[in-house]
């Protein structure tokens, strides 16, 4: 086992606002667009029917980088819809498939900051600037669903790495 699910957090559509901070809930249910009850406004505004946007993951090693540098950040605060503890951030890029709970998912690319993040009572517009650069490159992964399925609060973690090419070939050739 890599590490367990710290936590699961959506927020429901509410008029007027944004989908940040997210709030914990006891599990999720991933679909291959989502998670259920989830709102993502960039997603909903700008990429609808994207599945490679369709669930976002934060590490508490990431979370605790950024409380080092004295932002007061929690698990939900930068969008995630999956806190996982004791996962090792450089373990997740492109490519790395995760099972957690019921679901399979696949890290598919970074996630950027954005401005919505502004909207946290600790950061404003006055450090909106030096909250987006600290972020910058730190604010979790997207992930694809390969396999749809219930995610509960501390269910099991585990990675498969991500192919290289040459043994991905290979594999697909039966030489593995």
């Amino acid at each position: 086992m890599a590490g367990v699910v710290r936590q699961c957090n959506v927020k429901a559509r509410t008029p007027g606002q944004t989908g940040l901070p997210k709030h914990p809930v006891p599990r999720i249910e991933v679909t291959e667009h989502g998670v259920g009850g989830d709102f993502n406004n960039w997603r909903t505004a700008n990429l609808p029917g994207d599945r490679k946007q369709a669930v976002l993951l934060v590490t508490d090693e990431l979370l605790g980088q950024l409380q080092a540098e004295g932002w007061p950040v929690q698990p939900g605060d930068l969008g995630e819809n999956i806190t996982l503890a004791g996962v090792a951030e450089a373990a997740l890029k492109p490519g790395v498939r995760l099972t957690i709970g019921q679901a399979v998912l696949e890290v598919s690319e970074p996630c950027d900051p954005c401005t919505r993040l502004y909207e946290l009572p600790y950061v404003g517009t006055s450090r909106g600037p030096a909250f987006l650069r600290a972020t910058a490159g730190r604010r979790g992964w997207y992930a694809q669903v390969l396999e749809p399925g219930t995610v509960e609060t501390g269910a099991p973690v585990r990675l498969v790495p991500a192919e290289s090419p040459r043994s991905a070939e290979r594999t697909a050739r039966g030489l593995l």
